[in-house]
């Protein structure tokens, strides 16, 4: 694509699509995964698709979790979800959800963000009794389940702002 097959950043036909063709969002993106006006200067994007080890996962995970970048964290849980054992998919799926929540109530999304953090509380607590595995991969999961309702509760609860970097969770001990 040219210049001349844009306007201010955007495609001329107003569709966003990958190599394939398939349609992709291509705007910039902020820290915590807003987008920004076309032209605009983002944080590059965290890759889709990749098939990490569980180890993997949560080690680059929680590297962005710590980098207060917790909408590329729930990108990397997505990844494991979509592409790991069926069996673990509702593990993958909760820890996505916590960090999407924590994405959101730091956006001051009140709502949504509590209603995300007790969602993935659920899912990794049930996981938990359901598999009756407390620690998989070295994560942490009544430790996950116990900040992300503590969270929630804060969040509903005040008008103080949600640092991502202050509350990352520590996925493993």
């Amino acid at each position: 694509m040219t210049d001349a097959d844009t306007t201010a950043g955007r495609p001329a036909d107003g569709r966003d699509r990958d190599a394939d063709g398939r349609a992709r969002n291509a705007r910039p993106r902020d820290g915590l995964g807003r987008p920004l006006p076309y032209g605009a200067a983002g944080v590059e994007r965290q890759p889709e698709g990749v098939v990490r080890t569980a180890a993997g996962t949560v080690a680059e995970a929680q590297a962005l979790l710590d980098a207060g970048r917790p909408f590329h964290a729930h990108e990397v849980f997505e990844d494991a979800w979509k592409s790991g054992p069926e069996d673990e998919r509702t593990l993958w799926r909760g820890l996505a959800q916590l960090a999407v929540g924590l994405t959101h109530a730091v956006r001051g999304n009140v709502t949504g963000g509590a209603r995300l953090l007790r969602r993935g509380a659920d899912a990794v607590a049930e996981w938990e009794v359901v598999r009756g595995e407390d620690r998989p991969y070295g994560i942490d999961l009544a430790g996950l389940a116990g900040w992300a309702r503590e969270l929630a509760g804060r969040v509903e609860s005040g008008p103080e702002p949600v640092d991502a970097a202050a509350e990352a969770p520590r996925l493993t001990s």
